[in-house]
């Protein structure tokens, strides 16, 4: 390990005097972990009837707290106001153009009655998929939580993805209903937002609901279009929440793998609920006082565990924000941070970088004295970019709680306790308490400092429950590799002599582009979607930003010529079928793909060739090994231009 990495940082001892966990014994308790999460849904949920099985072992299906009823929408709002506490802010939305709402518990409590009720009024039941198409707007949780009222699973697509992913998803989630918007504003231009919508939905029989954001002009077709506002006015503010069972789908979240097509992934009501408030309430030491800010968007994992679900679940007041960190100046998120007095921030390693690099004095022109604890989620965080975080963000005051976890895991899995757990700049430590986690490759557990891939072998409550509508896909993706009872992440990891976990990323054909996962699939269908294009592979490269990045080796037709042209026609093409998150940094052209004699391309060798490695390591297994200097030449020629 380098030597920043061997720093190691205790929690401050102002920070351990008033922390929730403040000693070790939680590890002790959670080695039973029946029994430990049995008591975390006690003490962090309200349930309508208690569960008679905390959980049932049937691998790769768990179930949770079995028998329970509860619902969470209630256990996000009317309790805090049972509780006295519906003046309480839920939510400061901040616009990019700098416009602000605010909404206290109460009044999220009647947007969210309102819009159950419209849902209900257009016909959606208990049961039915309704997808979400919205940008970081306040009705994008208030959509997520009218759904979760009246028992209808939601499934959020990020506003970026294109109207083909939208029509995938929604075409797989069998949704009849998808709620969007006009447009809304990215680095002060307007996005028109409804359009792509219409694209999407083209001949699809559904009902599409559209809220008012950017005023632009768009075109509602009668019968299927309703505007928000207009069905909120005629809206009873009354909506009995329903009772669900704790094995209800409370959300499907759609997430790239290895093959072209997105995979549904499941989350139940109870066992998500409990795993995202404990680790909540734990991980960000939150108090009742705090102003807390996670910087992703809704759209993914982390906006439902971490902006949606695990702060109203536990009273909190969030920032939300539209925007960039960046525009229309550096300094726009140190500027948030001063004005709301932002206590908690949890961001992602490509933002803290993109900040890193433009300078320490748009940080210090702001004071930022409110901070106490800071985060990290998305990919591994180099230690560079956590010592400047901690040193010029967090003043060396604030403890960093660098957290792995997945969609699958709907939960932080390997994380510090930040009132407990000591430190090193790039590690996230250790499985949270209930869950223990492992190294392996095909021999089985590595020794310490070796290289494997990480292995979670004990359940956790919220755990996804399978993947929708594909059963082989589930137990091959997740449950295949190393046995029935051992979760496979897909990521590399190694664990130090001290026993701290260090996470490197995606061990398969998945990319981590800025914290989003991106099949290369899905790219290679794209591009291969052009006429003009035989053959793709696409492999990630490091990006001093962003973490990784796609890039592309493209085989053309016959009759097509490389040109830049062709290149821009390209990338432009892959943006359009996926969105922006996908374009490829680079497009190499060549005559050929490195091949076994089965026709697998390798991807491993091409991901060497981009990232400028020099040992290439062992081709005799290609049916072409020529082709690899070949494209090595053509590399060092394109990049010596």
């Amino acid at each position: 390990m380098a030597e920043e990495q061997q720093q190691v940082f205790e929690p401050p001892e102002s920070f351990v005097k008033n922390a929730w966990i403040k000693d070790e014994s939680v590890y002790k308790e959670g080695e039973d972990y029946r029994s430990f999460w049995a008591k975390r849904a006690e003490e962090m949920i309200d349930w309508y009837e208690k569960w008679d099985e905390t959980l049932v072992e049937d691998p790769p299906y768990y179930k949770w707290f079995v028998g329970g009823k509860l619902n969470a929408s209630y256990n996000c709002l009317d309790r805090w106001i049972e509780k006295g506490k519906g003046d309480k802010l839920a939510y400061i939305w901040e616009g990019e153009d700098g416009q602000v709402r605010k909404f206290t518990y109460k009044e999220l409590h009647k947007e969210v009655n309102k819009f159950a009720n419209v849902l209900k009024n257009l016909g959606v039941k208990k049961g039915d998929v309704v997808s979400i198409y919205l940008p970081m707007v306040p009705e994008l949780p208030i959509a997520m939580l009218a759904c979760a009222r009246i028992g209808a699973p939601h499934s959020v697509v990020f506003a970026g993805f294109s109207a083909d992913s939208l029509r995938d998803r929604m075409t797989d989630a069998g949704a009849k209903y998808v709620i969007t918007c006009d447009g809304y504003f990215r680095r002060g231009k307007l996005i028109d937002h409804k359009t792509k919508t219409d694209e999407g939905i083209e001949g699809m029989d559904v009902k599409s609901i559209v809220v008012r954001r950017g005023g632009n002009d768009v075109n509602m077709k009668e019968g299927r279009d309703y505007w928000w506002h207009e069905l909120m006015e005629k809206a009873d503010e009354t909506c009995e929440p329903e009772v669900m069972d704790a094995e209800d789908l409370l959300f499907l979240m759609y997430t790239s793998g290895t093959t072209g097509k997105p995979k549904g992934v499941m989350h139940t009501t109870g066992g998500y609920l409990v795993g995202a408030a404990t680790t909540m309430k734990w991980v960000f030491d939150v108090k009742d006082d705090d102003v807390y800010w996670c910087t992703a968007d809704v759209g993914w994992i982390t906006g439902h565990s971490y902006i949606v679900y695990g702060p109203l679940a536990l009273g909190v007041t969030s920032i939300m924000y539209e925007g960039t960190p960046d525009y229309p100046k550096p300094d726009r998120w140190w500027e948030i941070i001063e004005k709301y007095k932002v206590s908690i921030l949890y961001t992602a390693p490509t933002a803290i970088r993109m900040c890193m690099k433009k300078g320490d004095e748009w940080v210090n022109m702001h004071d930022l004295s409110s901070l106490r604890l800071l985060g990290s989620v998305g990919e591994p965080i180099n230690p560079e970019a956590w010592l400047w975080y901690y040193r010029v963000v967090g003043k060396e005051r604030c403890p960093i709680v660098d957290t792995w976890w997945m969609t699958e895991t709907g939960m932080h899995i390997i994380t510090p306790l930040p009132g407990v757990t000591k430190l090193k700049p790039g590690s996230a430590t250790f499985p949270f308490p209930g869950i223990k986690a492992e190294v392996r490759d095909e021999n089985g557990v590595v020794p310490p400092g070796q290289k494997g891939e990480l292995v979670i072998t004990t359940p956790w409550p919220a755990m996804l429950r399978g993947l929708y509508h594909a059963h082989d896909k589930y137990v091959e993706e997740y449950w295949s590799k190393y046995g029935l009872g051992k979760f496979y992440t897909g990521d590399g990891a190694i664990i130090d002599e001290d026993g701290y976990f260090w996470l490197l990323g995606r061990v398969g054909d998945v990319l981590n582009v800025a914290g989003h996962r991106l099949g290369t699939a899905e790219v290679e269908s794209a591009l291969v979607d052009h006429p003009s294009v035989a053959e793709a592979a696409v492999v990630g490269v490091p990006h001093e930003i962003k973490g990784q990045v796609p890039f592309a080796y493209v085989v053309l037709r016959q009759g097509y010529s490389p040109s830049d042209e062709l290149k821009k026609e390209l990338i432009g093409h892959v943006s359009k079928l996926i969105g922006p998150t996908a374009r490829p940094s680079d497009i190499l052209f060549v005559d050929d793909l490195p091949k076994t004699r089965s026709g697998k391309i390798m991807r491993r060798i091409l991901k060497k060739l981009a990232s400028g490695e020099e040992q290439i390591g062992d081709t005799t297994t290609l049916q072409n090994p020529e082709i690899v200097d070949e494209i090595h030449r053509e590399l060092k020629d394109y990049l010596n231009k």
